[in-house]
Order: structure tokens, then sequence, then C-alpha cells
């Protein structure tokens, strides 16, 4: 399954683990906080001023 913007971390994490490698790699280092949990991709990419197509190409390797 792919990790898209409209899922939250916590649905990308469950689906694939080491998301929360990439995107600690990408600066968010509070990917397991109860309200990381909550956010979709999108809106953590939005907080983090990131790319939101690199993200996703990183997370969906």
């Amino acid at each position: 399954m792919q990790i898209n913007k409209d899922m939250t971390i916590g649905e990308a994490m469950r689906i694939k683990p080491e998301a929360a490698e990439v995107l600690a790699s990408f600066g968010m280092g509070c990917v397991f906080c109860p309200s990381a949990q909550g956010e979709t991709i999108e809106q953590a990419a939005m907080v983090h001023g990131l790319d939101l197509a690199k993200l996703l190409e990183a997370l969906n390797k």
C-alpha cells in the first residue's frame, strides 16, 4: 500500500514502520507525539515547510 498525503502520520507508520526514520530525516523529530500522530502527511509537510512530493517519494521508496 502506498502512503499518500491524506494519511495521518500514525497510519503511515503502521503501514510502513520505517516511515518514522524517513520523517525524522526530513526534520520531523516528534513523529510519536500524540498530536503528530493525528496530522496528515500533507499537514505535517506544510507545518515543517517541506516539499510534499519529495516527502511522499521518500516515504514510498
